[in-house]
């Protein structure tokens, strides 16, 4: 009888201890490969979701003007310099002559991006610091919020001028954040500067040139440079200060959440409003005039300042976004941010 000598094998039921290690190495590769393409979608996302809050914000501005006749002003403020130190005490910074009530553009323009009831809620006829306000004045709008932006996204504390609560005698203020700013051009926020004390800083008489300012009402035909070549707003990171779509409030500062040699505490029209400079003589260490484009190494608190890689987004007049590189010629993005001063620019 013939006997069958093969040897009988069990079948494999599983991989090696060195396959299991190939094919997780291979997995780890891929991974590697694929994690930055998966991060740039996002950001891409997050970039284009920014865009749209801009663009939101350019039809509200513009629906504002076919109601009224304007853009809203930058922020609304006493403006009777006769008379202004006749108010109370808390209602007007003896130095900027800022006065109550202080509300911006972004709250001027809520009825006309279908935000009526916190606009309703938020009384033009009472100060942006009135303690009954500060549920709505607390509102957290996410038009005015860019999802790239790394810092908070909370109420913001408004401070003074040590970066202690600002003390109006009624409890600390809080307001709801923006991480978009309006633009006032060149020159400093204040409009006309001259008033009983002779101006402020020197500069009496200086204008703002940009489109938003205190108590402005820049119309279309004020746009001689044309609503394309102008930038109207802008992006402005928590990361670097705090800003609101709410308003000014009278006595309040902008402290930089980072600092640099160029970078310090502002007033409060920096709560909603930015320049591209050089404004009231502005010097860095060399002696030479300061102009910061978005994302400037300066960080300065009154300037554009994105989390985006490369530069940030801007809304132009005419209701058009494009996103401005952070090595723009820095003259040419000064020029753009003036509304008519006859410059002649190039988007290329």
């Amino acid at each position: 009888m013939a006997v069958n000598l093969r040897r009988h094998t069990r079948p494999r039921l599983g991989f090696t201890l060195v396959e299991l290690l190939v094919v997780i190495a291979i997995i780890g590769v891929l991974i590697a490969l694929l994690l930055p393409a998966v991060q740039q979608a996002r950001e891409s996302a997050r970039r284009m979701q920014c865009t749209n809050n801009l663009k939101q914000l350019g039809i509200g501005l513009h629906n504002y003007h076919d109601a009224l006749g304007s853009f809203p002003a930058g922020y609304v403020s006493y403006d009777k310099y006769g008379s202004i130190s006749s108010l109370p005490a808390g209602d007007y910074d003896a130095i900027t002559w800022d006065a109550a009530p202080g509300w911006s553009w972004g709250k001027l323009m809520l009825p006309f991006v279908e935000q009526g009831n916190v606009a309703d809620a938020l009384d033009n006829r009472r100060r942006v610091w009135d303690q009954t306000l500060q549920a709505a004045a607390q509102t957290k709008l996410e038009m005015f919020l860019c999802p790239s932006s790394a810092g908070p996204t909370e109420p913001l504390l408004v401070v003074d001028a040590s970066g202690a609560p600002l003390d109006k005698g009624a409890g600390s203020i809080y307001l709801g954040r923006s991480h978009y700013v309006a633009s006032h051009g060149q020159e400093e926020c204040w409009g006309d500067l001259s008033g009983p004390s002779g101006g402020l800083g020197g500069v009496a008489g200086k204008i703002a040139d940009g489109p938003f300012y205190r108590n402005s009402h820049t119309r279309f035909r004020d746009v001689i440079d044309g609503l394309s070549n102008s930038v109207f707003c802008g992006e402005h990171t928590s990361r670097l200060s705090d800003k609101t779509w709410v308003g000014v409030v009278s006595g309040a500062y902008v402290h930089p959440q980072i600092t640099s040699p160029d970078n310090g505490a502002e007033s409060a029209a920096t709560l909603v409003l930015v320049h591209s400079g050089p404004a009231a003589g502005e010097q860095d260490a060399l002696g030479n005039p300061i102009i910061h484009p978005p994302n400037f190494p300066t960080l300065h608190v009154g300037q554009m300042q994105s989390d985006h890689a490369g530069g940030a987004n801007v809304l132009l007049g005419d209701g058009s976004v494009r996103f401005i590189s952070e090595v723009v010629n820095r003259q040419l993005f000064a020029a753009l941010t003036s509304i008519a001063e006859g410059e002649v620019v190039s988007h290329e």
